[in-house]
């Protein structure tokens, strides 16, 4: 197949890689992904590259099992239609929430990547931390076209192992906030987190104050940016108290049953998604549209069209956004593509 002139933009050039036919697949472990990811350089990458790449990736929408009343398995398959960019990967991951209970990970996984010219096994990581940093970026690129730029005070709702990531992509996208927020309905984590935020001496969070909360409503309105990372299948953010100018970052909900938010919050914003699956699968929405909050065609757009500038974002300082994401197979081939160029020097 032919390369286009967009295939051959790609910003991690792929197209003169050598695959040799002995070469064996690398395993690249969470402690290589922390020296190689920082979350501006993957939202970089993810800005740079996402439209170019969705042109010629085939992505399914993730498969999701239910292996229990709490806990569930999804795969999330995507390969590549053009020579410039040789890959297949599928991501594996399994969601147990009940984890939290002896301190291990809700969500974790791993990542296969392939050469989609010979089949050939390239690489296997921990797709545990890279979906941590892939969607901390998504909801920081969503953050970058849809928060107002003199943002200063952003509200985390949920404490847990994707909250730091969150905390520091957004600061990565508005470097103008000063103080964070952090609430959890155990409030002795929210606390705890922001103690550990407080005494990292990671330059990345340099100029930033840290806050534990144990009242939500009472915090909620103070945030330029409120961002959530929560399994909550009740409302926590109430769209009456978002502050005018707010942007609303909802990371948590993956199937119907889930939501972080209320229909207020959907009415008072203006709704944008990281990409159309959040249509079908996002509690918050598929909700909404049920009971006639809003219709389809009033989603603002989506992540590929606001950074291709097809579709305005934020039009005016008071104006609330709201910002769905879900994920999507694509995104985590470009982390993973990103990754493996990084770690094997391409």
């Amino acid at each position: 197949m032919a390369s286009t002139n967009e295939d051959q933009t790609i910003t991690n050039e792929t197209t003169n890689t050598v695959f040799s036919s002995s070469s064996s697949p690398i395993f690249i472990s969470t402690e290589n992904l922390r020296t190689i990811l920082t979350h501006q350089t993957l939202m970089n990458h993810i800005d740079s590259n996402l439209p170019k790449v969705s042109t010629f990736l085939q992505t399914p929408i993730r498969q999701h099992y239910t292996l229990s009343p709490s806990s569930s398995l999804l795969l999330m398959p995507s390969w590549s239609s053009s020579s410039s960019f040789p890959y297949v990967g599928v991501k594996l991951v399994t969601h147990f929430p009940q984890n939290s209970s002896i301190n291990l990970p809700g969500v974790q996984g791993s990542y296969v990547l392939f050469n989609s010219t010979t089949g050939q096994t390239l690489a296997s990581m921990d797709s545990t931390e890279l979906t941590l940093y892939r969607t901390s970026c998504v909801s920081g690129l969503g953050s970058k076209y849809l928060s107002r730029d003199d943002s200063e005070v952003l509200v985390m709702v949920g404490a847990g192992s994707l909250a730091p990531h969150l905390i520091r992509a957004h600061f990565s996208a508005r470097p103008s906030l000063r103080k964070v927020l952090i609430w959890n309905r155990t409030v002795e984590k929210a606390e705890a987190l922001a103690k550990k935020l407080r005494e990292s001496e990671d330059f990345n969070l340099s100029g930033l104050s840290f806050e534990g909360c144990g009242c939500l409503d009472e915090v909620v309105g103070f945030g330029d940016i409120v961002s959530c990372a929560t399994n909550s299948e009740t409302a926590l953010v109430k769209g009456e108290r978002l502050k005018v100018g707010a942007h609303l970052d909802l990371v948590g909900s993956f199937k119907p049953s889930m939501k972080e938010c209320d229909d207020e919050a959907l009415k008072r914003g203006r709704v944008f998604v990281d990409n159309e699956a959040a249509l079908v699968e996002a509690g918050e929405l598929v909700g909404a549209f049920e009971r006639g909050v809003i219709k389809e065609d009033e989603i603002g757009a989506n992540l590929v069209e606001l950074i291709r500038g097809d579709q305005v974002g934020r039009s005016s300082s008071e104006e609330i956004t709201v910002f769905k994401s879900v994920g999507s197979a694509v995104v985590d081939m470009l982390a993973a593509q990103f990754v493996y160029d990084r770690y094997t020097g391409k």
